[in-house]
């Protein structure tokens, strides 16, 4: 049932001519550089305060000076209140300057936190992306509090959040993989176009709406009487012209009130319409000019591998950029509303000020809508590409993986992706051709939940096209289902033993599809008496391995390891041990051939005061 591909075993993209990152070094020169910017800039801000409070200092002194000592003409006033104007416009760019600022100092403070292994709680964690049925987000903590979301995450938009949540959540087909790794590899080096995209705003994330986009663009078309436009330019224009026979020596206000009339009875007929549309467009109309410097920088990029190069392509209609289409439905938009500004209220309604621009609005979504879907998905894939170049960067050690055609997953110096640098410790590890299974047996704490977390996070990072955690990784696209943190739910009623069968239910049903399966089963059925769960996990397991299906099975019942006697080659039994030294419990977290021969449950509960 496996999934032919035309494809041989698949190495690493083609080394780059770039140098070795140093990430450490260059982000603390970055680091540097620009918190000495936004030291100048913080300085120049108050000294341009301190000349505005000068200008106002100097209003009332000039004009005791003009008019009561009559030194020097009032228009000289002029001086001083233009300086304040002026000084207030820069002010407030150099306010813009300085959040820039430091937004970049805050890039590479995260960018050193995530090398110094602080990164937890810093950025987003992704928990709108969980979804309580995924077959292993939850037990590999791919969303949440120290998730490899949080690890990976730098998008700027939810676009881009959704598209990285994605990688991480869905296998991908090996030519994409492959694709993805070129990709991840030009834009290891390219960090000034990471820079230039967190810059781009105080917060594009919680600005630009996707999906509030994506409505808008499907959304039917509002249809307007023929000639709309044409009508309500004449009038405007006819109204315009009505109030000239107002100023004459002797005024004439007929023309004006009939032309006033006749707008009304206009604005009657398409009031409806012209409403439907201001009303669509407010909620996807939110911070466009930040989408549109998002599609400006990306735009502006060079590329070369092939997957960037065809998702910049898609930011091209008709010889327009993506950005400059955006640049204008902002204008429009911003233009329709002025009429809310009291001062221009009445001559908004003179000229038909909301109607021209809504029509303007409108006919910019028939002609630009259905595109707006493709730009979205475009930006969001490279933004997640551009977080995954981001661990590249700052792991320069972690190799990509090699693709093979068969069912595999062989690894040296397997380490967890989670873990702090100083607590790893990797295993050697190989599943696939006649074996299929290893029964993974130990006591408490000893790492038999690491490897099987390190085992998919590291699938879940290869199938996304990033680097992965281990000194050399070949695997073939698989299926990743785990069953490892099953929980009780007095709402729905279930127990922690029905909600882990339900579960495993879901890993087998996997095997139904086109993909091959890695399954990763943590104290499989520890929910129910031994008899039971020696039968129902031998069960489970061979039907998993009968179906093609590769895995581990974790468990510190050592009747569970003699699932291998009934398997043969398909399945070896490997574990992790620990000692007492001076009287306290040691692990080195070394995965070794064989069971388990003794257990620490004991040791562990006398080690906290129980009395056993």
């Amino acid at each position: 049932m496996f999934l032919q591909w035309d494809l041989e075993t698949q190495t690493t993209p083609a080394a780059s001519s770039q140098p070795k990152p140093q990430p450490r070094a260059e982000y603390a020169r970055r680091l540097s550089a620009r918190t000495g910017v936004l030291d100048r800039r913080q300085k120049l801000f108050i000294t341009v305060s301190n000349w505005r409070l000068v200008c106002v200092l100097a209003v009332p002194l000039l004009s005791w000076l003009a008019w009561g000592r009559d030194l020097f003409s009032p228009w000289w006033l002029a001086v001083p209140v233009t300086a304040f104007v002026a000084l207030i416009v820069y002010h407030e760019f150099i306010e813009r300057r300085i959040q820039a600022a430091k937004r970049a100092t805050r890039l590479y403070e995260h960018g050193l936190a995530r090398l110094d292994d602080r990164w937890s709680g810093i950025g987003e964690r992704g928990e709108s992306f969980a979804d309580p049925n995924h077959l292993y987000a939850a037990d590999l903590d791919v969303f949440g509090e120290g998730s490899l979301f949080q690890l990976l995450c730098t998008a700027r938009t939810r676009a881009g959040e959704s598209a990285l949540a994605g990688c991480l959540c869905r296998p991908a087909a090996p030519d994409i993989i492959l694709k993805r790794q070129e990709a991840v590899e030009e834009l290891r080096h390219k960090l000034d176009l990471r820079e230039d995209l967190a810059l781009l705003g105080a917060d594009v994330r919680s600005g630009v709406h996707p999906e509030a986009l994506r409505r808008w663009a499907a959304f039917p078309a509002v249809v307007f009487p023929k000639a709309t436009r044409w009508v309500a330019l004449f009038l405007s224009l006819l109204t315009v012209a009505s109030l000239v026979p107002a100023f004459w020596e002797t005024p004439l206000l007929t023309p004006f009130v009939v032309a006033l009339l006749l707008e009304a009875a206009f604005a009657v007929l398409i009031r409806s319409r012209v409403n439907e549309v201001i009303e669509a467009v407010d909620a996807p109309a939110r911070d466009l000019g930040l989408l549109s410097a998002v599609l400006g920088r990306l735009e502006a990029e060079k590329f070369d591998s092939s997957m960037l190069r065809d998702l910049q392509a898609r930011l091209d209609v008709g010889h327009r950029p993506a950005s400059a289409r955006i640049a204008t439905l902002e204008r429009l938009v911003e233009y329709l509303e002025w009429r809310g500004n009291n001062m221009f209220t009445a001559v908004a309604r003179m000229l038909f000020w909301g109607t021209q621009f809504a029509l303007a609005i409108e006919a910019w979504r028939q002609y630009n809508g259905p595109h707006i879907e493709k730009w979205l998905l475009a930006i969001g894939e490279i933004e997640a590409l551009c977080a995954l170049s981001g661990y590249a960067y700052e792991n320069p050690d972690d190799p990509f993986p090699e693709l093979a055609q068969e069912s595999c997953f062989e690894a040296e110096g397997l380490g967890h992706p989670l873990m702090a640098r100083a607590e790893l410790v990797r295993n050697d590890l190989s599943i696939g051709g006649d074996l299929r299974l290893l029964v993974v047996s130990g006591s408490n704490m000893s790492g038999k939940s690491t490897l099987l977390r390190s085992v998919g996070l590291n699938a879940a990072l290869a199938q996304a096209g990033a680097p992965v955690r281990a000194r050399r990784l070949r695997l073939s696209p698989l299926a990743i289902g785990a069953s490892m943190r099953p929980v009780d739910s007095l709402r729905e009623h279930t127990s922690r033993f029905y909600a882990e069968i339900k579960s495993l239910r879901a890993v087998v049903g996997l095997t139904e599809t086109e993909l091959p399966v890695i399954f990763l089963l943590d104290e499989l059925l520890s929910g129910t008496n031994s008899h039971d769960r020696r039968i129902g996990a031998e069960a489970v397991v061979k039907a998993l391995v009968e179906r093609g299906a590769i895995g581990l099975v974790t468990t510190h019942d050592l009747a569970l390891t003699k699932i291998t006697e009934h398997l043969g080659a398909r399945a070896k039994n490997v574990h992790f041990e620990d000692r007492i030294e001076n009287g306290k419990m040691v692990f080195d977290f070394k995965m070794r051939p064989g069971v388990v021969e003794r257990s620490n449950a004991l040791d562990l509960m006398r080690s906290i005061g129980l009395d056993v």
